[in-house]
């Protein structure tokens, strides 16, 4: 991190003296090129001042984000596939990797559920931001009358633990079926019951993964999974007993939505967290969310 700095700081001083260089000969090519090179260097910074911002325990761990259709029926499903875009546009932009866990289709269009591997570095610091319920007003292009809707999907954002971290899951608490994957990831997963669902029966949490052929690789991804969920519940729990339930803190469930996004009468994003909005929608469901998670990760969440 302290070299990248160093690296920026060489990059400025050289840019500096080759401003001076251009200013006194006046050539309007070198003077494109000098602002095209600032813009750069300003776009590392930015990176580099966001990567000094994640601070919590696992922010440096791959991220393994859930995304669930809500109240709105068929437009709530196509909503969860317009979510899922973005992330995979975001992850793409940044460099990192991504693999669909799990993948239930809509009924007539869009998704029902999808769950992502996100793996790279500051994956889970980056998107913890968008962990919540996520809800969209438009025109819906399902209705033939023209009628404006509102939908909602939630989102769950979960680290993946490394091996330091030990939650403990008996096996007589689980329930696992195996059924055959549905969905995009080749024939050869469709062919056999190699999809994995685990119901932790104590708890109530259930995860599922269909990635990979092997039904090996499934339950053990699933169990990473679970183990996630778990964590965090029970991290839940104690952030619960030691503060008390703060009546200012949104809770995830429907009608406390993190983010609402307007496409119609007007066009509008807006953090309802932390207040940050924008009204070039298209640009963040293109993928372009890092002003939103500088601005969360400001409130020292």
């Amino acid at each position: 991190m302290i070299d990248n700095w160093d690296e920026q700081w060489k990059e400025l001083e050289e840019t500096e003296l080759f401003l001076e260089m251009v200013a006194e000969e006046k050539d309007a090519e070198l003077e494109v090129e000098v602002a095209e090179k600032l813009v750069t260097i300003d776009a590392q910074l930015a990176f580099a001042e966001l990567e000094c911002m994640f601070n919590g325990e696992h922010d440096k761990a791959n991220a393994i984000v859930a995304i669930h259709a809500g109240a709105g029926g068929t437009e709530a499903q196509d909503w969860v596939e317009i979510l899922m875009r973005m992330y995979l546009r975001w992850a793409e932009g940044r460099g990192f990797k991504t693999s669909i866990l799990d993948y239930l289709a809509g009924d007539e269009a869009g998704v029902k559920s999808v769950t992502i591997m996100f793996s790279g570095r500051y994956a889970y610091g980056n998107l913890r931001s968008e962990l919540g319920i996520h809800r969209l007003v438009r025109i819906s292009p399902f209705d033939a009358s023209g009628r404006r809707h509102t939908s909602f999907a939630s989102v769950m954002v979960l680290p993946e633990l490394d091996d330091s971290i030990n939650v403990e899951i008996e096996d007589k608490d689980l329930r696992i079926d195996t059924y055959r994957a549905s969905g995009a990831g080749g024939q050869h997963v469709n062919k056999t019951d190699s999809a994995i669902r685990i119901t932790h029966l104590p708890s109530g949490v259930v995860v599922q993964c269909q990635s990979e052929r092997s039904q090996h690789r499934n339950k053990e991804t699933a169990m990473k999974m679970l183990a996630g969920q778990l964590y965090e519940l029970e991290k839940q729990k104690n952030a619960q007993r030691q503060e008390g339930l703060s009546g200012d803190k949104k809770g995830i469930s429907w009608g406390s939505q993190i983010r609402s996004y307007v496409l119609q009468p007007y066009r509008l994003i807006k953090d309802h967290r932390t207040e940050h909005e924008t009204g070039n929608v298209d640009s963040v469901l293109d993928g372009n969310l890092d002003p939103f998670i500088k601005a969360y990760l400001l409130l020292g969440k």
